[in-house]
């Protein structure tokens, strides 16, 4: 799952990564693709990281659904670095469970906008939006940036 989902637990905190070159993000993408078990939804990696911000990449396959997700507190900027699939935003998530104090996750979207995403597309999904990857053709790989939104109506 995203850093923004890690579990209830206290974790040491990250020192600062203002800078991934572009074989780093290649050598990240190879690294996703050989490490990633084969019944792993989502392969993902930090690239950079700033508090309160960080800049993830994530890695899906063909065949097995993403868990729908909430960042109740967070924005969501996405950018696909390779490959195609379908993004649905907004709805209801279905067989919804707390993942921390502020994500939830659930089985599927229900009533949601599906769009075709692909190479070089850009999304934002808003804060306490649900959203789900799901018809994944081939790989995967996006970059998604999680962006605290202090300030906004909730």
């Amino acid at each position: 799952m995203a850093m923004a989902q890690q579990p209830n637990q206290q974790r040491a905190p990250q020192p600062d990564k203002t800078f991934t070159s572009a074989a780093d993000v290649e050598a990240t993408i190879a690294k996703a693709k050989n490490e990633r078990k084969p019944d792993q939804a989502n392969f993902n990696q930090p690239l950079l990281r700033l508090a309160p911000y960080a800049v993830n990449l994530e890695y899906r396959v063909e065949g097995i659904d993403t868990p729908a997700t909430v960042h109740e507190k967070e924005a969501e900027l996405i950018y696909v670095v390779d490959g195609a699939g379908t993004l649905t935003i907004g709805g209801k998530l279905v067989g919804e469970k707390r993942t921390n104090a502020s994500n939830l996750s659930g089985t599927s979207v229900e009533g949601g906008t599906p769009q075709r995403i692909s190479k070089g597309d850009y999304i934002f999904v808003p804060e306490n939006t649900p959203h789900s990857f799901t018809k994944t053709q081939g790989r995967l790989v996006i970059m998604s940036v999680h962006v605290p939104r202090s300030g906004s109506a909730g």
